[in-house]
């Protein structure tokens, strides 16, 4: 007996919603490229745009109890993704009238039914940015002293190794226990794949 497309997607649909990590990660696989090609349609910077659809993916799994059927999927990601987008734009220091009427353009060609075809609480991406602030808090002085030089600071191993009078492998090696202790806080929250891409971007 051949399964139908709908209830295929019906039942991807229940393990997500259930949050079985598998069926996010299709989710992922099926509509990541596509959100960051959308975003990056608003502010013409292909990382910011990988960032801003990394954010959406992560409220989507955070908020998937609201979800009320497979297409609030989509619905979810494109309002989160274009909300995210303009509230980028409109914090910039300067815009150009070049800029505003570009935005405006864009808007208008949104599909309005997508974007209004979905209520919800939108959750604050800071409130991941505190979590890896606290686990970031909680490592051993040593390992934080040379993770926030390195990732907040952008010193190089040797400028931190020469200001904390240690090693370059003692550099490293701190830095690999950071990124692996984050990487196991985070997982208590998010599914892998999400992790593997946050702690990407820490690389």
């Amino acid at each position: 007996m051949l399964v139908e497309p709908s209830d295929l997607n019906e039942f991807l649909f229940r393990q997500f919603k259930d949050g079985n990590e598998s069926a996010f990660e299709q989710l992922f696989k099926a509509h990541y490229n596509p959100v960051v090609g959308f975003c990056n349609q608003f502010i013409s910077d292909h990382d910011k745009a990988a960032s801003l659809a990394q954010e959406a993916f992560i409220n989507l799994w955070m908020n998937r109890s609201k979800i009320q059927s497979p297409n609030g999927i989509k619905s979810f990601l494109y309002t989160f993704a274009k909300s995210s987008c303009l509230n980028f734009i409109r914090h910039k220091k300067v815009v150009s009238k070049y800029e505003d009427r570009h935005l405006q353009q864009m808007e208008a060609k949104i599909n309005s039914e997508v974007l209004d075809s979905f209520d919800f609480d939108q959750l604050e991406f800071s409130e991941m940015e505190d979590l890896i602030y606290r686990a970031i808090s909680e490592l051993p002085e040593k390992c934080r002293q040379v993770f926030m030089l390195s990732r907040f600071e952008g010193k190089k191993n040797k400028e931190i190794a020469d200001e904390l009078e240690i090693s370059i492998k003692s550099v490293e090696a701190n830095i690999t226990r950071a990124l692996k202790t984050l990487s196991l806080k985070l997982s208590e929250y998010l599914p892998a794949v999400l992790v593997e891409m946050i702690i990407h971007y820490m690389y």
